[in-house]
């Protein structure tokens, strides 16, 4: 074994990156016997340097982390910021002084991973981020490593485990969405602003990750859809039950039916209860991947926390630092694919409308009309209703999401619907 220990640079030291720095002193040995050479944590990059950090030596704390990265002899830069900036400033300078970063950061590997990945290359270093999506669950390896052999159409996935819990406490106990989301704040499931998980902002990021990976082609953050769950309501999992489903906020990258393009959107979604996703509670992550040879597959565990995340980073450390000893990289970007990226419109789904309607003779004509027109193909219908108030839920077949639209931007206009409660899409089946 070589003695000359390896370098890290820690950047940031909260919840995952006092982990990191936990785990590396107490399994030292193991880790040091798995890479081939000791790991030393050589400096750790805060903003409140005189906060106790319990097994940390102040002595390796500075408010500098340019000078940090910039040192010359950091092998590694693990990176748990977050953010875009200073975080990409400080990983650019650390692969411009020849050190590789393991990074968690998912919002800026989405918006710039390809630009990185470019840096990385030049200067000859590796870009690590297992962590960046679904915490402990190893995804990203699996789709960039074990199966590159492989044709991977579909990845669909629950990534974000605060919207997870939100909606299976909704399911589960018929609590209303802001009654959920107190639960899941009061048990630190959720941050005091849920705004990027709710409204998908962070499951985006991560489809973004996954597609770009999943079919070989750049996808930015700025090409995935994105629809939060807020709007999802107690009547909405009433529905959803009457269909033997379940409501999970997905995260759905897929090939187009001629297999010459890609989406990827994120939104709240009706699954059947026997899809495999269904049964993923709590703050629980999972993903289905779809492919040619292997078939369906299915990665699931916690998707966050401290302990978790930290794990995803040391699996990447080691695996950097080994490619540090043999003189090697590890897998770049792979995006030779280049395949277009499609619009929500071209998607195409079942849907799920809930329509409130006038109760009289003639309303379902006029509904199942319009949506013929619009190239909309009913698969169900159900009507309740009394004292001149209706209720209408339409199931549709497969139909694009433009269609959906043109059909509901149209039955708005009826006399006879005073209005349209909710859309859902129905996936998984």
């Amino acid at each position: 074994m070589r003695t000359r220990p390896l370098k890290v640079a820690l950047l940031g030291c909260g919840v995952v990156g006092s982990e990191v720095a936990r785990i590396m002193t107490t399994h030292a040995d193991d880790l040091a016997a798995r890479i081939g050479a000791p790991v030393e944590l050589a400096g750790v990059a805060v903003r409140r340097p005189s906060k106790v950090r319990e097994g940390i030596d102040p002595a390796l704390v500075t408010t500098d982390a340019t000078a940090l990265v910039k040192r010359g002899d950091i092998d590694v830069v693990v990176e748990v910021i977050g953010g875009i900036e200073p975080a990409r400033s400080l990983i650019t300078a650390a692969f411009e002084h020849g050190a590789s970063v393991v990074s968690a950061n998912k919002a800026l590997l989405a918006q710039d991973g390809a630009a990185l990945h470019a840096a990385a290359g030049a200067h000859g270093t590796d870009l690590y981020y297992e962590a960046a999506v679904a915490g402990a669950i190893p995804l990203i390896r699996p789709l960039r490593e074990s199966l590159a052999g492989d044709k991977v159409n579909r990845v669909l996935g629950i990534v974000n485990g605060t919207t997870n819990f939100i909606l299976d406490k909704m399911y589960s106990t018929g609590a209303g969405y802001q009654e959920a989301l107190d639960e899941a704040t009061a048990l630190g499931y959720a941050e005091a602003d849920p705004t990027a998980d709710v409204e998908g902002f962070d499951a985006a990021a991560k489809a973004a990750i996954l597609a770009g990976i999943a079919f070989h082609t750049r996808v930015r953050l700025d090409d995935v859809y994105r629809e939060g769950m807020t709007e999802v309501t107690a009547s909405d999992f009433a529905s959803a039950r009457n269909m033997g489903c379940t409501i999970k906020l997905l995260a759905i990258c897929e090939r187009a039916g001629d297999g010459q393009s890609v989406s990827a959107r994120v939104h709240p979604a009706m699954i059947p209860l026997t899809h495999p996703l269904a049964s993923v509670r709590g703050a629980y992550n999972a993903v289905f991947v779809e492919s040619d040879a292997s078939g369906q597959l299915m990665f699931y565990g916690p998707g966050a926390g401290g302990a978790p995340t930290a794990s995803a980073v040391l699996g990447d450390l080691v695996a950097v630092c080994r490619n540090r000893l043999s003189g090697t990289t590890g897998p770049g970007e792979s995006a030779y694919a280049a395949l277009p990226v499609s619009g929500m419109g071209d998607v195409v789904t079942r849907y799920h409308i809930s329509l409130d309607v006038a109760d009289k003779p003639g309303v379902l004509a006029q509904v199942a009309t319009v949506f013929a027109e619009h190239g909309v193909s009913i698969d169900t219908v159900r009507q309740t209703g009394k004292d001149g108030e209706a209720s209408l839920v339409v199931v549709t077949h497969r139909a694009s999401d433009a269609a959906l639209g043109g059909t509901v931007e149209a039955l708005r206009k009826l006399d006879t619907v005073r209005g349209v409660a909710s859309i859902m899409r129905v996936e998984g089946e």
